[in-house]
Order: structure tokens, then sequence, then C-alpha cells
């Protein structure tokens, strides 16, 4: 694993957090809640992420700007699942749209510190111990038939908000911006808050797929990181671009199960097979473009029909 200077560290804490304030600052107040404008943040986010890739390749080699780019790809196609079920959290809770920010805010910051564990910890459990890419690859072809069979765009309800309604004294409606209220004297949580724990619980579950995904492309910490950080900076405004579109993507869950699969197999075989990352690159575009082309077809079909 090759090392990364400090200085590409800083300069990338650096992006990270000046993105983070644009994000949080850029939104207040409900500004930029529209379609339109979700969908130029969406593809504000997916430059920025390309762009990335370009001072990766420049400064740190073209081997790692493509291995920066698999993995993003990886996790930028894993996170449409995230949305999903972020979009059945708040419909379940009936949380107003120009609250769902702050919350998808706090829920994008937690991400972003429980996925730095994860890389960190898995990443040394490989350089450690060579048998934990079988689990990992055992782990993401599990998910794959999981999410081949479950459509998540037709969920209806959130297991973990529902076990948490039924131990928390929580309010019975969104009470402005505020994730505490009191009640008849008793302290009450509001479904702010539990969308909150929800929205971080469902992350720290989907990282389990996801992260060993992006180490079947690279076990350097750098890529890992910087490539799912740029994966889900942009999750605010692809949230609100597919909340409108949910119902036109009937087939991306297989394209999704498509690329955990293609990325457990690739961990299990790594030793024997070597597949380059431009070439995980390739697979991933076919597999969850075909599946977009697949939906919008059907979809196009039914609007004719």
């Amino acid at each position: 694993m090759q090392s990364t200077p400090s200085w590409a560290w800083i300069v990338f804490w650096a992006l990270l957090l000046a993105l983070l304030v644009v994000d949080l600052l850029a939104h207040r107040g409900g500004r930029g809640q529209s379609r339109r404008a979700a969908i130029l943040w969406s593809l504000a986010w997916v430059g920025l992420g390309l762009a990335f890739c370009g001072f990766v390749w420049v400064t740190l080699g073209s081997e790692r700007g493509h291995e920066y780019l698999a993995a993003w790809l990886i996790e930028k196609s894993l996170s449409l699942d995230n949305v999903f079920v972020f979009l059945v959290i708040f419909r379940s809770l009936n949380v107003p749209q120009k609250y769902q920010h702050e919350v998808l805010f706090l829920g994008i910051f937690g991400a972003l510190v429980f996925r730095a564990l994860f890389i960190f910890v898995g990443a040394a459990a490989l350089q450690r111990w060579g048998w934990v890419s079988y689990v990992f690859g055992a782990i993401l072809l599990i998910t794959a038939w999981r999410v081949f069979r479950e459509d998540p765009s037709k969920q209806q309800d959130n297991r973990v908000v529902r076990w948490l309604s039924r131990r928390l004294p929580v309010s019975d409606q969104v009470e402005g911006p505020h994730f505490f209220v009191k009640h008849q004297g008793r302290r009450r949580v509001t479904p702010l808050l539990l969308a909150l724990i929800g929205l971080e619980v469902t992350d720290i579950l989907f990282a389990v797929d996801s992260v060993p995904a992006a180490f079947s492309v690279t076990t350097d910490t750098f890529i890992l990181y910087s490539s799912n950080a740029f994966a889900i900076l942009g999750l605010r405004a692809l949230y609100l671009v597919i909340a409108g579109a949910v119902g036109q993507l009937r087939y991306l869950h297989y394209g999704l199960a498509g690329v955990l699969a293609f990325a457990g197999v690739k961990m299990a075989v790594e030793q024997w097979v070597h597949i380059p990352p431009l070439l995980s690159v390739g697979i991933i575009l076919v597999v969850i473009g075909a599946a977009v082309g697949a939906s919008l077809a059907h979809r196009t079909r039914e609007v004719q029909a």
C-alpha cells in the first residue's frame, strides 16, 4: 500500500470542511429545495468528485486515480440505496421538506465519522489478516442477493424507526426544528430526532456493505476515505432528485445488486485474478447504466400505454 504525503491529506481535509460549510449555508431557510435546484446541485457534487479524481491522478499517479474513480463510482451507486431508505424514513414520520435538510446534513456529518472508523479499521484488518478479504466478499455476495430480492423503493416503513418508536417517548408531530420538546412536564423526542437516529443507524448498516465494496478496488486509506466522502457529500441534493423520480427507477436495485456481486467476486478471486481499476470502472458504469436504461424504457412504455 502506497503512503500518501501529509500535504495531500491537508488539502483533502481543508476542502472537505469548506464543502460542508457551503452545503450548510447554501440551503438554510429552505433555499435550494426545488427539483431543478437539486439537479443542479447534484451535478455540481458529481463534478467536484470527478475534479478531486483529477487531483489524485495528477499528484499521486494514474493508477491511484483509477482506483479513486472506481471506488467513488461504487460508493456513489450504492448511496442510491441509502437515499431510498431516507425517503421511507421521512415519509413514515411525516417530516416536512423544510426540516429535512438539517437532518440530512447532520446525518451526512455522522456518516463521514463512521465511514472513517470503518475504513481505517478495515484497512488495518486486511493488512494484518489476509483472510478478512474473503469475509468481506461473502458479506457483499449475501447483501447482493438481499438487494436483488428487495426493491427499496417499495418499502413502506423502516424497521429501525419502528423499533425506536416503540421504545422512546415520541411526540405526535414535528414541532418546528426541535429534537426535544416538553409535553405535560415530560421531555419527549420529536420525529426529527427519530429520523436522524434512523438515518445514522441505517448508514452504519449500509456502510457494512458499501465499504467492503470499495475495498475490492483498493486498500489505500486516502483513496478509500476521499472517494467515500465525495460520494456521500451530495446525498442531500441526490435525495431531492430521487424523491421525485422514485417510481421511474423500477430496475435500479438489480443494478445495485450487480455492483455488490461484482465487488464480492472481485475480492474473492483477487489472489488469482487481478481486475484493473479502470476495467472495474467500465463494469460498474455498464451495470448501473443498463439498470437505469431499462427502468426509463419501462417507464416510457407505461406512459405510452
